[in-house]
């Protein structure tokens, strides 16, 4: 054999290896991914959904295709996702990747699914012009049918694209009741969080004044921020929820703020018996800590008004979450608005397991008796002596009733409001409550931007309504996750090491070039000699 014929057959060699390479990729999906969080491989929560689907599931995805940068490369990616969806449908996911362009048909169609073209800049012929687009998706499943409007940016699309098919194969989705009577905030101050769990749950307020059982089809209740004291009944019909296997979260204020006089006073609900009885406390003090969120004060200077962005230590930004938890997996840091702290310690006598999910830094503290919030207060190394101190924690087991074995009829606050017959419960079987010292972390207007904040609210609600497995989608996609604390002294170092090697590098690469020429020259006129 010559060495053409060679080349010949080692071309058809590498040809045949590269067919056979993609036939047994076609059969065997599989991908590689170098990532931190593997944010290009679907999560095994969308998997599972995926290859659950017993029926045609069709997306339809109109997208322009000659958008300019960034969305040209959303285009793309978006191919990539769907075509792993597809890859694990076992033929039950398809789709259609649809430029709408200048087809007037195509167009109407993608309006009446609800998807709106939209106005994005395009740099033509040295010109800065506006282009009409599409960028939407629309999910069909039987009768039923979902949409993603316009799709921005592709941090959360596998969460969006899950949570669609998952809301349109579900049978029924589970309620989740916010707890309503008592002073809490309404829904439409938390229309983040209440946005992200419309995705996954049908949410509806619970009322406790007609004095009925809290319905057993609520999967979790949640209650935010109450400032009203409970009364005696509701708190009976509270309790004999969770006796009946319901699952509640308790995001409590313990201090009520008055920003303007820069003072709190003590908060009582009248829920703190119901608490303890369930293994945990709320304690009624506020959190300070060196990592927190930053406000805007005016200061006088002179003559001038100067606005200075100050730290205010009441506004503790936590990142301090438990390792082995999926709840706060992924979660980058959390904001909390004048939070308080929790004890767990009483979980243990009575058997309950408790976990704390959330922590402040290492440099914190706590005030207690009379309540101060004057963000240029000087504070003294010794106000962060603490270390962990927990904020968010969950609990766990077969609760006993707070009343005890009292018959309802027994207590004249509940005689006449609700039904006395009703028979008490004073243990129930394996169910779990959330403890927050902080209502209002979950409110649009004091999250201070952190999606993190509706991120761990919606994680708890999913963990409390046993529907964890998305969450692990959402935190993947989480905000930026911060830097780890170091000390002044360390920081100092690196700092100096930033300002200082760089010209010391500079200087020593000029006296090796130096020596170098130096050498050289001598070896030359050695030579020459």
């Amino acid at each position: 054999m010559n060495q053409r014929q060679q080349i010949i057959v080692r071309i058809l060699l590498v040809l045949g290896i590269l067919v056979l390479v993609n036939m047994i990729a076609v059969r065997f999906f599989t991908r590689i991914d170098l990532t931190a969080d593997q944010i290009y491989t679907l999560s095994d929560a969308s998997k599972k959904l995926v290859e659950s689907l017993d029926d045609k599931f069709t997306v339809k995805a109109y997208f322009t295709d000659d958008l300019p940068p960034p969305y040209n490369n959303n285009r793309r990616y978006l191919q990539d996702q769907l075509d792993d969806y597809r890859a694990y449908a076992k033929g039950n996911f398809q789709y259609e990747l649809i430029d709408p362009g200048k087809n007037e048909e195509i167009e109407k169609e993608a309006q009446k699914y609800g998807i709106p073209p939209v106005q994005v800049q395009v740099l033509e012929q040295d010109k800065m012009q506006v282009k009409k687009g599409y960028m939407g998706l629309v999910f069909l499943y039987g009768d039923k049918t979902e949409r993603i409007p316009v799709i921005q940016s592709t941090e959360n699309l596998e969460y969006e694209i899950s949570s669609s098919l998952k809301k349109l194969t579900a049978k029924e989705l589970k309620k989740i009741g916010f707890l309503t009577g008592q002073g809490e905030p309404p829904l439409q101050q938390m229309s983040h969080l209440q946005e992200m769990l419309a995705k996954q749950y049908q949410v509806t307020p619970v009322d406790l004044s007609s004095g009925r059982a809290i319905p057993a089809d609520i999967a979790a209740l949640i209650i935010a921020a109450p400032n009203q004291p409970f009364k005696s009944w509701e708190k009976f019909l509270v309790d004999q929820y969770i006796m009946n296997g319901g699952h509640v979260a308790f995001f409590l204020n313990k201090v009520d703020i008055n920003l303007q006089g820069q003072m709190g006073r003590p908060l009582d609900v009248g829920l703190d018996d119901l608490l303890e009885s369930y293994g945990v406390r709320i304690n009624t003090d506020l959190v300070r800590d060196l990592s927190c969120a930053y406000v805007t004060v005016s200061q006088q200077a002179g003559f001038m008004v100067i606005q200075n962005q100050v730290p205010f230590y009441y506004l503790p930004q936590a990142s301090q979450f438990a390792e082995t938890s999926p709840v706060v997996k992924g979660l980058g840091s959390v904001v909390f608005y004048f939070a308080s702290s929790i004890d767990t310690g009483l979980a243990r006598p009575k058997g309950y397991t408790a976990n704390v999910l959330v922590q402040s830094s290492k440099r914190s503290g706590r005030q207690e008796g009379i309540f101060v919030v004057n963000p240029t207060t000087e504070m003294t190394p010794d106000m962060f002596s603490e270390s962990g101190i927990p904020l968010v924690a969950t609990v766990e087991g077969s609760f006993v009733s707070a009343f005890g074995t009292k018959p309802v009829g027994a207590d004249s606050t509940m005689r006449g409001t609700i039904d006395t017959t009703h028979k008490l419960i004073v243990a129930n079987r394996l169910t779990k409550i959330v403890v927050a010292g902080d209502g209002d972390f979950l409110q649009d207007q004091y999250s201070g931007g952190k999606s993190d904040n509706f991120v761990l609210a919606s994680n708890l609600v999913d963990w409390l309504a046993d529907d964890i497995g998305l969450s692990a989608i959402r935190a993947r996609a989480s905000g930026a996750k911060p830097l780890g604390e170091v000390t002044d002294s360390s920081r100092n170092l690196i700092k100096g090491l930033c300002l200082g090697l760089p010209p010391l590098l500079v200087i020593l690469a000029g006296f090796a070039r130096w020596r170098w020429r130096t050498m050289s020259r001598k070896r030359l006129e050695l030579k020459g000699l």
